[in-house]
């Protein structure tokens, strides 16, 4: 594993074991035993516990102060009274990782585990120890011949990392795999979670070379944004398998809004995966298989599967089971037809599925599939085959091996039966190519590759940039919110509402409040009819619930009339209601419009969660919704509407105009920035939303704050673009620039300003003449984790349409470090300016505002420029001695002078 602070979990040199015992079924003997039978050297094993002078013939220890040296790694399974202040003497004695076996802590119901835990962490935190636990299993590492753990057996080594939460989940995976074959590179058990979390492993485990792929178990998260910036980079790199538990929450229960009741804490959770691209799975088989595909075969181009198979009728049960899952079958090109039917009997299918007739063998299996692998139609193959006695099955096994090795395209397998089809398995997972014991495991193994490959397709997409700046009156909608904190009122009223909505740039309806009937009738004909009444109580959120709208009303005697029947109605239906007064409106005339909802829900693990979907009185009864992390772009927005079912219909249909996307994307992107500006914002509801060919309107709309004195603050999963970091800036030349964090949109400004570079400016950045900038290099360097790296730009004004970039400082944080590597490039076009200076100067003082400790980078002697730019900033230079001609700088920041 790549050296960081988790290679002494995965890979240490040394370990000590304490509260090791020589009594048969304990824990500590098992996990002595399982070092040993893993691979450990003896020599390299410590035990501690004060009842005994060796255990497993292995000398024992009195106590951690009588050890000879730190070992990289501890791991205890003494009582829980005792962990303190271990961790504290290990702290002292100077091991940094601990892996806490031991149970008692937080996961039980008195206060007394609770106080241990607090403990624990606190004696950690003093000797900066890091602990992994309480409450788990332990760490495997098969490639390190590592077995820190109680598991009952030894994993084989594999391709696939393993995150769980649970121990007993672990110990089956590890069971079930080992019956298949199937083998891991490292398996972290995380138990309790109460430091090191999903965040840190996944870090570690995306970094490290042994691991193609990452298979978790997980029942919760913890530290939401550290998990979600973690999983989004280690998507990016290698997939990431998911089988989450507690699919139906009963916890989750309706609330004052429609999103509320709508919005279960799955779905969240699912928000959150498809954000980060992961793939998630329903079963323990599926994780594995799902898995072992990624890892096992080549990757997809195209989409489409052709299905080649000696029986018909298993080649149209793998085709109903491809098309159930929404994947697509590949059309064979005329030349490949042409090619078949020359090595194929006249009998075979002459489409896709291929089915080459049940007496083929290896000779037409080999003939056909090599014209498959030629097919530039074709993504991947699944080859079936039914045993027969006119051939046999392991010998047509063997040439699909051969061929699936050295050709381009994936292949996938599955030989239907058991006896006669179990020897072709086994040469299947000797020759590392993916089996399945039926067609419909071996589709779905496929659709996990699709969907794999649509997740890297998405992650890299570049979002179109906004056609217009969004500009919002942030006064307005905080002096709002700030009357409503004074009165202690945790509801908005319509009219405040649609006020705050308003000042966001999202359109509603003009709305009077009435007190009386008389007053009704004079907002009606200022605002001209027909209008609406609604009732206005801070009782009643639903009002449809209480029959208190009427609706068309077109004359004075309508208004007064619907004034008195919605007062009659609700202080017949809720007595305790108290009425404040009718709200008066226009009617909405949005010929053709479409209902849908926009909602804002607070989940309690990922903090704010934006929904869209399906809206009106049934709001509840459709369900059909898309749910979405803020911040949103463009493309963000659009993927939102499209995963419902009303995004067909907004498409237009028949002699129903398509409606105005792009207004519609807008009011989704003004409504995250919202979220994005109020700490104080809890619930949301705009029901309806009005859409059509001619833009939005806001009919009704619902807004839940905060009224606690102290508001969290950071509670967005995902850190939001920094506008505090923009400015504009005057060069020498009086040429006016903007410098701000870089965003996803500036991927085409990135490309140009690459293009406009000189040889020498490539060299000195990148250290290799590189000839273009190619679009996932691109998307990398525009579309950054704000959380974990920043990246300011200078930039033409927000106000020129086709900006260009000149210069960027880039910086990227140590995953595990509180220090960060620095990068520097300036176009020529607008050197000798003091850009470099500049900019160097902000990102040290952002460094500094982020508490880190130190800021690096690596410089080519050769560049004099940035050398000397280096040393007036107060950086230290030293030469790398494995690295000839490269300077390595240094600069330890002033921790005292960021806080004041």
């Amino acid at each position: 594993m790549t050296e960081n602070r988790m290679s002494s979990f995965i890979a240490p040199q040394t370990i000590v074991v304490i509260g090791a015992s020589s009594r048969d079924g304990s824990l500590g003997k098992i996990i002595v035993q399982n070092l040993l039978s893993g691979g450990m050297a003896k020599d390299n094993i410590s035990i501690v516990n004060p009842k005994y002078k060796r255990v497993l013939d292995l000398p024992c220890s009195a106590s951690v102060d009588e050890l000879e040296s730190a070992a990289d790694l501890a791991v205890i399974v003494s009582p829980p009274k005792t962990v303190p202040g271990l961790i504290a003497e290990l702290g002292q004695k100077g091991t940094r990782s601990v892996v806490v076996i031991t149970a008692g802590f937080s996961e039980g119901n008195g206060t007394g585990g609770k106080d241990l835990e607090a403990q624990m962490l606190k004696e950690a935190r003093q000797y900066n120890v890091r602990i992994i636990g309480p409450n788990c299993l332990g760490v495997i590492s098969p490639i390190n011949k590592l077995n820190a753990s109680f598991s009952h057996l030894m994993p084989n080594k594999g391709k696939i990392g393993v995150i769980s939460q649970s121990g007993a989940m672990l110990t089956s995976i590890i069971d079930w795999a080992c019956g298949r074959g199937i083998g891991f590179s490292h398996l972290v058990s995380l138990g309790d979670m109460a430091d090191i979390t999903f965040g840190e492993v996944l870090d570690a485990m995306s970094m490290d070379s042994e691991t193609e792929a990452i298979v978790i178990y997980m029942e919760s998260v913890q530290h939401a944004r550290r998990f979600i910036s973690a999983a989004r980079a280690a998507s990016r790199t290698k997939p990431i398998v998911v089988l989450k538990v507690g699919r139906s929450d009963a916890g989750s229960k309706a609330v004052a809004s429609h999103t509320g009741a709508m919005a279960g804490s799955d779905d969240v959770y699912q928000a959150v995966f498809d954000r980060s691209g992961l793939l998630r799975v329903n079963g323990m088989s599926e994780l594995f298989y799902a898995a072992a595909s990624l890892t096992s075969v080549k990757p997809l181009d195209k989409s489409g599967l052709a299905i080649l198979t000696n029986g018909g009728g298993m080649g149209v049960l793998a085709t109903d089971a491809l098309v159930q899952s929404g994947g697509v079958l590949a059309q064979l090109s005329d030349v490949s037809k042409q090619k078949l039917d020359k090595v194929l009997p006249k009998t075979w299918s002459g489409a896709n599925p291929i089915d080459i007739i049940g007496d083929a063998g290896p000779d037409r299996y080999a003939a056909a599939l090599g014209v498959l692998q030629e097919d530039e139609n074709i993504g991947a193959i699944l080859v079936l085959n039914c045993p027969t006695a006119v051939s046999s099955s392991i010998d047509i096994a063997k040439v699909v091996a051969d061929i699936a090795a050295t050709g381009k395209k994936c292949v996938l397998t599955s030989w239907v039966g058991s006896a006669t089809a179990e020897a072709s398995r086994s040469l299947f997972a000797e020759r590392g190519i993916p089996s399945y014991a039926t067609p419909e495991s071996a589709v779905n193994s496929f659709m996990y590759l699709v969907h794999y490959r649509q997740n890297q397709k998405i992650l890299m997409e570049t979002p179109p940039a906004l056609t217009e700046d969004l500009e919002f009156d942030v006064k307005t909608a905080q002096s709002i919110v700030d009357k409503a904190v004074a009165q202690k009122r945790e509801w908005l009223n319509e009219m405040e509402a649609k006020q705050v909505l308003a000042a966001y740039g999202i359109p509603t309806v003009t709305t009077r409040l009435a007190t009386t009937a008389e007053e009704a009738v004079s907002f009606a004909t200022e605002l001209g009819y027909p209008v609406a009444v609604k009732i206005f109580s801070p009782d009643i959120l639903h009002k449809s619930d209480v029959q208190g709208v009427a609706l068309n009303l077109a004359s004075e005697a309508a208004v007064k009339q619907a004034v008195l029947d919605i007062q009659n109605t609700v202080q017949h239906r809720r007595p305790d209601a108290q009425i404040e007064g009718f709200f008066v409106q226009n009617m909405a005339n949005y010929k053709d419009a479409h209902e849908v909802i926009l909602g804002v829900l607070n989940d309690p693990t990922f903090g704010p969660v934006l929904m869209f979907g399906q809206g009106g009185t049934a709001v509840e009864v459709y369900n059909d919704k898309a749910l979405a992390l803020p911040p949103l772009n463009l493309k963000l927005a659009k993927d939102m509407v499209v995963r419902t079912k009303i995004y067909h219909l907004l498409k237009g249909y028949r002699d129903r105009e398509a409606v105005d996307m792009d207004a519609l994307l807008l009011t989704l992107i003004k409504l995250s920035q919202l979220v994005v500006d109020f700490d104080r914002l809890v619930e949301l509801d705009v029901n309806p939303l009005l859409v059509n060919s001619q833009g939005v309107v806001a009919l009704d709309a619902r807004i839940r704050i905060s009224i606690k004195s102290e508001v969290k603050t950071n509670r967005l999963a995902i850190h939001p673009y920094p506008h505090d970091l923009e400015e504009k800036i005057t060069l020498a030349s009086g040429k006016t620039y903007e410098l701000r964090p870089v965003r996803p949109e500036d991927e085409p400004a990135l490309i140009e300003n690459f293009n406009q570079l000189t040889k020498e400016e490539i060299r000195f950045r990148f250290f290799n003449a590189i000839k273009t900038m190619s679009h996932p290099m691109a998307a990398r360097f525009s579309q950054i984790d704000y959380d974990r790296e920043m990246a300011l730009v200078i930039t033409d004004p927000r106000t020129q349409k086709n900006w260009k970039l000149y210069a960027v400082v880039r910086l990227i944080s140590d995953a595990f470090e509180p220090r960060a590597e620095f990068s520097l490039i300036v176009n020529h076009v607008v050197g000798r300016q003091g850009l470099g200076t500049l900019l160097l100067k902000r990102i040290i003082h952002y460094a500094e505002s982020r508490g880190l400790k130190e800021v690096y980078g690596s410089v080519l002697a050769e560049n004099k420029v940035m050398l000397d730019l280096c040393k007036r900033a107060g950086f230290t230079m030293q030469s790398q001695h494995n690295e000839p001609g490269v300077v390595t700088v240094k600069l330890l920041l002033n921790r005292e002078a960021s806080n004041s």
